[in-house]
């Protein structure tokens, strides 16, 4: 079904709680197995088509952030949503302590159990207030970065569209680009330290209501995490400081000779001294390599394009009150078939989109038909689809970038590897705001600016005084929205990386155990799932060493 014909129908949430207490009863009385299935599946079905709609409403608000009805819809949901824990919640208790225990795992998974019972140990009742005054302030601070206004050469630009003068290969563009930038983050430094810091402390609240010092555990649990903690995740930080740090340094001095500077400042954001390659052509032009492409590759990839084209599964040209970023989602009553969000730009980053969101929503489509609970994948599995797919991509880069598609692979590899370090900064800031939420903004600002000299020691930024001060972290949409996902890309491209080595060496091989890994879902637990198609755990001691011995090689560093 086109996107533009799929018919929005406002939820009524309480009689969806009514539904579902409905469904927990019959779940509970079910007398055989096939009878507590078949109540599963009518309660599957009921709440995908809840679902639907509330995500319907969320991409056409965020498509324009103005939209006075989407809006009112989005601020509808914000509040209501969070009214239906307690009903899922009693679903997934009666669900739970089902009889039929060995047969249901037979045939959702004992992933999905884990699962249930994260639901089931974090939450309760007297959270929905706190969790309806979350979704408002993260709904306010996307909507502060969707609708800022930057004036540039005489015209209005959000910030989306002012990644094309950040990475110009013009030195002073980039400079006068990023003073523009930061201006607007500085002028809005007092509300997004607000926001933030009310969402700490609610967030805190919450899991204070579950009997925990601190959010971290309830992060955690909201994120899936179920067979792999802090622990782990500390442990993988501080091998990216030893291993992936040093190595990230490399790229970047090999960089600044490239670009022929004597010092990088944080405004030299290219690899080139020409400029980071862009692709040719129009966002239809793009759109169109990106269906040759995927038709090439395989035909699994090429069914899956074409049906993203002919109904209406992209909305990814930037404009002036569309959401910042990008996402790929489902639409559960459409045979819970893909919808990709970006915002193109005139970068590289667009054809990220026709890879990276792409990966994700490949998976998507190749799962369509599974159970919800094989298609409920946990981030860090979910980012190892895009991030992969990525490099799967690479051969075909001349379609986008032409006589500068071996410019795209080197920087396309180099910004994978320095990414990681980033990402992980990322993370232990979150680590160290929840375990200290009554921080000041400006200790936390201390706080990240410790953690840039740790992660980044090569970045200088010069006379920014909203950079030097601490402030770029507030630009990151997911500390704000989504606590503790940024690890998720880490650890995905640690295990992207590895399917770049193993492509040179055989790329069918690699390819073979991709799809087979897209097709797994969630049938096995996240450390269990990647030895089954030849991988190695990022947390695995030595899988750090071995990558980086081959980048330095690959890399010729």
């Amino acid at each position: 079904m086109k996107f533009s014909e799929i018919k929005y129908e406002r939820v009524d949430f309480e009689k969806a709680n009514e539904k579902m207490r409905a469904f927990a009863k019959a779940q509970r009385e079910a007398k055989t197995f096939e009878e507590a299935l078949k109540v599963h599946d009518e309660k599957s079905k009921y709440y995908n088509h809840l679902m639907t709609m509330v995500t319907v409403a969320q991409i056409r608000h965020d498509i324009d952030t103005t939209d006075e009805f989407y809006e009112k819809e989005q601020d509808y949901i914000d509040e209501m949503l969070p009214t239906t824990n307690e009903s899922m919640i009693e679903y997934s208790k009666a669900l739970y302590e089902t009889p039929f225990r060995k047969e249901f795992e037979e045939k959702i998974g004992k992933v999905a159990f884990k699962n249930l019972e994260l639901q089931l140990d974090y939450f309760k009742p007297e959270m929905v207030p706190l969790m309806q005054e979350e979704n408002a302030l993260t709904t306010r601070y996307a909507k502060l970065l969707a609708t800022a206004k930057i004036d540039w050469e005489g015209e209005t630009l959000n910030l989306s569209l002012m990644t094309k003068y950040t990475t110009d290969p013009d030195r002073e563009i980039r400079k006068k680009a990023f003073a523009k930038t930061t201006g607007f983050f500085m002028d809005n430094r007092d509300e997004l330290d607000e926001i933030y810091d009310k969402l700490v402390k609610c967030r805190t609240k919450q899991a204070k209501l579950l009997g925990f010092d601190t959010f971290t555990k309830l992060g955690y649990a909201r994120m899936n995490r179920n067979d792999y903690g802090p622990d782990e995740v500390k442990a993988f930080r501080e091998e990216v400081k030893k291993k992936i740090v040093p190595l990230a340094s490399k790229i970047h001095e090999a960089r600044r000779k490239r670009i022929g500077v004597d010092h990088l400042y944080y405004y030299d954001t290219i690899f080139f001294k020409n400029g980071n390659p862009v692709p040719q052509g129009t966002p239809e032009e793009i759109l169109e390599n990106g269906r040759k492409m995927y038709e090439e590759l395989s035909p699994e990839t090429g069914e899956f394009f074409n049906f993203m084209l002919s109904n209406e599964r992209f909305d990814v040209i930037g404009r002036k009150t569309k959401k910042t970023g990008g996402y790929m989602t489902t639409l559960p009553d459409d045979d819970n078939t893909p919808f990709v969000f970006a915002n193109f730009n005139k970068t590289a980053g667009d054809v990220d989109v026709i890879t990276h969101e792409c990966g994700h929503a490949f998976q998507g489509y190749v799962t369509r038909k599974d159970c919800d609970e094989y298609r409920n994948i946990t981030m860090e599995t979910a980012e190892i689809h895009s991030m992969s797919m990525e490099f799967f991509t690479e051969p075909w880069m001349e379609k986008f970038f032409g006589d500068r598609a071996d410019d795209y692979r080197i920087y396309h590899l180099a910004d994978a590897v320095t990414f990681i370090p980033y990402g992980c900064m990322v993370d232990e800031f979150q680590h160290i705001v929840y375990e200290n939420p009554d921080l000041t903004p400006a200790e936390r600002r201390a706080e990240w600016v410790k953690l840039e000299k740790q992660y980044r020691p090569h970045m200088d930024y010069g006379d920014n005084e909203y950079y030097l001060s601490g402030g770029l972290w507030q630009r990151q949409l997911h500390i704000y929205e989504l606590p503790f996902y940024y690890i998720d890309y880490c650890l995905a491209q640690t295990v992207a990386l590895e399917y770049k080595a193993w492509m040179e060496k055989d790329y069918k091989e690699a390819w073979n155990s991709y799809i087979e890994f897209c097709k797994q879902g969630a049938r096995d637990f996240y450390s269990k799932s990647l030895p089954k198609v030849g991988l190695k755990v990022p947390f695995e001691k030595g899988c750090l060493d071995e990558m980086v011995e081959i980048l330095e090689k690959k890399m010729d560093l």
